[in-house]
């Protein structure tokens, strides 16, 4: 079995000056940012991360405002746009520290702010390159409603205990096999005071004043007016079973960015990482291998 070395922490300034937490893989390789979707952390892309730092680069593994180990915001600020500005932002944290442009990759949410972030004509564009990851500009909104609801549930009360959640999430994703660990849900579930296990997420990302899904019909315009502008190379990954995004969707983005590539992982859902990660860190690697 391949060990690999813990990934170092780094920290970085969002937008705001919010604290946004990273797992560093890799020492010296041209960058590639990670963005998880929505209700995740960065533990998400370790084992693509691992293989990123394999190919002699090095992947930065970002929690998200709001998420993991970041700074939850006081004044409840989760619009696309201010996930947006933190991409941005840390994007050019990275050339200033590396001295390249960082390869992209954003799953669902993370796809979005590095969609809207890519062509900030005031700040100027700070990627090599970006991947999509299950997201388009236009999706299904039942596929939508179905992963917020599930987040939903039990966004306030909690579970009992790690098991409990692992029923919940295994009820909500039958078709993979349960992991013989509790390890990897245990990182994105925090114990609470009153004894109750909580996704390791602010709620208010779905439910506050400046929440993701405020806006979505203006969003959609400007992504789609985005996805127009890319003069970046592009990758897009839909998983093949994905609620969200359906191959109409697909061709409609691929319209849009004539250049883009595409790739297609069978039998992955809208977590495509989760889901079939050899086929999905076999479609980063050779997209990276090019850019």
């Amino acid at each position: 079995m391949t060990t690999h070395p813990k990934p170092a922490i780094a920290m970085f300034s969002g937008a705001a000056r919010n604290r946004l937490m990273a797992d560093v893989y890799g020492e010296s390789g041209l960058p590639v940012l990670l963005l998880h979707g929505g209700g995740q952390t960065r533990h998400a892309w370790r084992k693509t991360a691992e293989e990123i730092a394999q190919s002699s680069r090095t992947a930065y593994a970002l929690d998200q405002r709001g998420h993991g180990d970041s700074d939850w915001i006081e004044s409840g600020a989760y619009s696309f746009d201010d996930y947006a500005a933190d991409a941005g932002t840390v994007a050019r944290t990275l050339v200033e520290r590396s001295g390249h442009k960082p390869v992209v990759i954003g799953a669902s949410l993370g796809g979005i702010a590095a969609l809207l972030a890519a062509n900030n004509k005031k700040k100027g564009d700070a990627f090599a390159a970006l991947v999509l990851v299950d997201i388009t500009p236009t999706v299904d909104l039942s596929g939508v409603a179905k992963v917020q609801g599930f987040m939903r549930a039990h966004a306030r009360d909690g579970f009992g205990s790690i098991a409990e959640a692992a029923d919940a999430v295994a009820q909500y994703l039958p078709h993979r096999p349960r992991p013989r660990s509790h390890d990897g849900l245990k990182k994105n579930l925090r114990l609470h005071p009153d004894g109750r296990w909580r996704w390791h997420w602010d709620p208010r990302f779905l439910e506050g004043p400046h929440r993701i899904d405020d806006g979505r019909m203006k969003v959609q315009q400007e992504l789609k007016a985005a996805a127009a502008g890319l003069r970046i190379p592009v990758l897009l990954v839909r998983g093949g079973s994905s609620e969200l995004v359906q191959e109409t969707h697909a061709q409609e983005f691929l319209a849009l960015a004539p250049h883009a590539e595409y790739a297609d992982v069978s039998g992955a859902r809208h977590m495509v990482v989760g889901d079939r990660n050899d086929q999905f860190s076999a479609a980063i690697l050779e997209f990276l291998s090019r850019h």
